[in-house]
């Protein structure tokens, strides 16, 4: 037979112990759910908002690279634009000191042309001069521009006569009256020319 006191330990009021303990644990599973599931929620959201911020980022980046390419042109560009007006403005000057000194070698060309003795050492040295001043000069651009024998070209030759000679062709050059000169392709005096007009 039972005993009443051992009944009364297990049930309190009339409620199992063994139900209480259990029925708690059951209440502690379902929180510690109920807290997981709420975790896992802001978890998600959280995931979320570092996506977000992620691509963002990304998008910051992409414009921050494209900006980047846009100004390293724009500064390659600028330096090439810098570089070539430079060069003209190197080619103008050059231009101009030989423009200046196209006098001083039609001096010596006329000072050559006379007739002299061979061997007199005057010539020889003024020639010597005449040589190194058109190396100096050639080297720095300077080119004579062909003429006589040549067709006419308004844009290297200036005509200042005109002949009539059956046996040539219009528009031949049959004399240069002045040499002509360009500087690194640019014209910086037309020949002088006679050409034929039949």
């Amino acid at each position: 037979m039972t005993n009443p006191e051992e009944t009364t330990n297990t049930t309190v009021n009339g409620v199992d112990e063994n139900a209480t303990n259990t029925a708690e644990e059951v209440v502690n599973e379902a929180t510690k759910e109920a807290e997981a599931t709420e975790t896992s929620e802001e978890v998600v959201d959280e995931v979320a908002s570092l996506q977000h911020l992620i691509e963002e980022q990304k998008t910051l980046v992409a414009e921050m690279d494209d900006r980047y390419k846009r100004l390293q042109a724009d500064f390659s560009n600028f330096r090439r634009r810098n570089e070539k007006e430079k060069e003209e403005l190197s080619a103008v000057v050059v231009q101009g000191v030989i423009k200046d000194l196209l006098p001083i070698v039609d001096n010596f060309e006329r000072a050559l042309a006379v007739e002299t003795s061979e061997g007199d050492s005057f010539y020889e040295g003024v020639k010597m001069i005449y040589t190194q001043l058109m190396e100096t000069l050639e080297k720095n651009g300077l080119e004579v521009i062909k003429a006589k024998g040549e067709k006419f070209d308004p844009n290297y030759h200036q005509a200042v006569m005109r002949e009539q000679d059956p046996d040539k062709e219009d528009d031949t050059i049959t004399d240069e009256l002045q040499k002509g000169y360009m500087v690194k392709g640019r014209v910086i005096r037309p020949s002088m020319v006679k050409v034929v007009a039949n």
